[in-house]
């Protein structure tokens, strides 16, 4: 009992640190954004309505929609918007036509995490150092070279792994989250008064008197619920529990304190509004402050780009991108990986943002449309998943995500009112990864289809050649094959030019399924073909490492003896012609094909020792 309450309270400070990094800098410059759009008037009763809806906004999407009803709807232990994604249309997999409208608009969604993954750094990170600026007006040239230093670094030590530093992720982050709370509560204590805009009155008087300027200001409101779509996302890594205990008891609490002490100080000194958090602390406490909210910020960029190696991973495992260079950077944790082409590809989107944008004020009008539109999806594939997984009434499935969409509907809506002003940069982001993604499936379907058509039937090959058959060597051949069932080209080489036959021969083909994990029980499915051949499915969760050596190894005792120093793996290695006609636009069959030749090898990503592998390539027109 004791060690079960000790590990719920390291699971507890863990999603402090890596689920809660991003919501909890929101800080920063959500309330800076809505005061500072020059939209609000500054009365006494805009305070009270401002910080009234900042409260029900936190309440009713992070704390109802998100931690109540969506951590509800996990798929064998996983969340997020792909875990979701597979649940939805595992659901609806008798619907053919409304599945793939569900699987596009998923992947939609998954894209748009990378332009998020753009901006929440670059916001996060400059708003912390821009606290200089408030320690003195001379800092004021040195913030976005010293933004631009710190997350060079981060982006750095990637390579590295995160399990060392990970463990004081928590700490701080706890560190921060308790020194917002006690910066709030000094001037709450000020003026206890502001307390009274807890309740939902003040939200809903501003909004019934002025509901245009609410219209305007919740493009920006939206920002102190930013990261709220990562407590679900991290769901696998740390558990339900441990992260409605870390929401209830730390961040919720400490989030309201913060900005209604920010709300205090705006009475008090109206002038504050230029930079409301950092002109809480006295100006002993600027230094270590800025310094501290750096770290939190540093820490809730590590929690997103290592959620982009996830998410990168998954994808390649689900067939919407090609294979890419994963490399593990920790023995003990398999889930601890490092893609290079990501970390490098979101470090120059990260500095041109940077660069283009050059202020937090300036990078919040590109924040928002990214993140609505992923709640927005996440609230339509949650309608599925109760509706068609779970099986609940109708009624009741509307009732309880109609209410969330209408209000991400209504925060999508006011996003694009910023669309011109930078909303354009996350979408075109998202726009052109959803395009690869696309792109890529399509390609793939394109290219099965021509092998099919290509292809022979394995058992009757098989019969043919073994009429007379071919000089038998010792050892066993591994052949790779997209599709069970049919000859591989590798095959139809080794033959024609060697002119030789294993001793032992497996077909085996790699499947990818919609679901997290699949266990080792089910890892292999094995058939005779006679001859000492045999028909090998391995079958691998979107969270599965792909390890053929490891899953061969299951089969000894199935009449299959595979002795590591005797096998050999044959692969083909396909150049893709794209042909004018059929198929995809003549564009995107070169982007396809240029796609495919950058691959990385399918033997890395597969895990084949290098010195067993034998590659035969063949051209094949698309």
């Amino acid at each position: 009992m004791q060690s079960s309450k000790s590990s719920l309270a390291a699971l507890t400070i863990g999603a402090i640190g890596v689920v809660y990094g991003d919501i909890g800098t929101s800080v920063l410059y959500a309330v800076k954004e809505v005061f500072g759009s020059g939209h609000v008037p500054f009365t006494i009763p805009n305070v009270y309505g401002i910080l009234s809806i900042f409260f029900w906004t936190l309440t009713v999407i992070v704390s109802i929609k998100y931690v109540v009803l969506v951590l509800r709807a996990d798929n064998n232990g996983e969340g997020g918007l792909i875990a979701m994604l597979a649940l939805a249309s595992q659901a609806v997999k008798d619907k053919p036509q409304l599945r793939q409208v569900l699987l596009a608009v998923g992947i939609f969604g998954t894209s748009l995490f990378y332009g998020d993954g753009v901006i929440t750094p670059a916001i996060s990170v400059l708003s912390a150092v821009e606290g200089l600026e408030v320690v003195s007006p001379a800092f004021k040239d040195w913030v976005i070279p010293l933004t631009l230093v710190v997350l060079f670094m981060l982006f750095v030590v990637q390579k590295r792994g995160t399990g060392g530093i990970g463990r004081f992720f928590g700490p701080i982050t706890l560190m921060w989250f308790a020194a917002i709370s006690v910066l709030g509560v000094s001037h709450i204590l000020r003026h206890p008064e502001i307390l009274y805009a807890l309740s939902p009155h003040y939200a809903v008087m501003f909004m019934y008197h002025q509901p245009g300027i609410t219209f305007i200001i919740l493009g920006a409101v939206v920002l102190c619920v930013t990261g709220a779509e990562a407590l679900y996302a991290d769901l696998g890594h740390f558990g339900k529990k441990p992260i409605r205990l870390a929401w209830f008891s730390v961040v919720m609490p400490s989030l309201t304190l913060n900005y209604f002490g920010q709300g205090a100080l705006l009475l008090a000194n109206p002038e504050a509004v230029k930079n409301p958090f950092f002109m809480m602390a006295p100006d002993w406490a600027l230094l270590p402050l800025v310094v501290l909210a750096t770290a939190a910020t540093v820490i809730a960029s590590q929690a997103l780009i290592t959620g982009a190696f996830s998410v990168t991973k998954q994808v390649i495992q689900l067939g919407y991108l090609p294979r890419l260079n994963i490399q593990h950077t920790s023995v003990r944790d398999t889930g601890q990986i490092y893609i290079p082409f990501v970390n490098w590809g979101l470090f120059v989107a990260i500095v041109l943002a940077v660069v283009m944008f050059r202020s937090s004020s300036n990078l919040a009008a590109a924040y928002g449309i990214a993140v609505c539109t992923d709640m927005l999806i996440t609230t339509i594939l949650t309608f599925f998943v109760i509706r068609y997984a779970w099986k609940y009434p109708l009624w009741l499935c509307v009732a309880a995500t109609g209410w969330f969409f209408v209000v991400d509907v209504t925060f999508w809506a006011s996003n694009l009112l910023k669309l011109l002003q930078g909303g354009w940069f996350p979408l075109m982001i998202g726009g052109g990864i959803f395009t690869l993604m696309m792109t890529w499936k399509q390609g793939r379907v394109l290219l099965n289809e021509k092998l099919k058509a290509d292809a022979i039937d394995l058992p009757s090959f098989l019969e043919a050649v073994f009429v007379t058959p071919p000089t038998r060597v010792d050892g066993t051949a591994v052949f790779l094959t997209a599709e069970p069932g049919t000859v591989p080209n590798a095959m139809l080489h080794n033959l024609k030019h060697n002119k030789v036959l294993h001793e032992h021969n497996l077909f085996v083909t790699v499947r990818s399924h919609e679901v997290p994990w699949i266990g080792m029980s089910k890892r292999a499915e094995i058939e005779s073909l006679g001859h000492d051949c045999w028909q090998v499915v391995l079958h691998y969760g979107f969270k599965n490492d792909p390890d053929v050596p490891k899953a061969l190894e299951q089969i000894r005792n199935r009449g299959c003896a595979i002795e590591p120093m005797t096998t050999s793996y044959f692969l083909s290695r396909d150049t893709v012609v794209p042909t004018i006609g059929t198929g995809m636009a003549t564009w995107r069959e070169k982007l396809f094909a240029q796609m495919h030749h950058n691959a990385s090898a399918a033997a890395d990503f597969l895990q084949l020792p290098n010195n067993s592998v034998v590659e035969l390539g063949s051209k094949i027109e698309i």
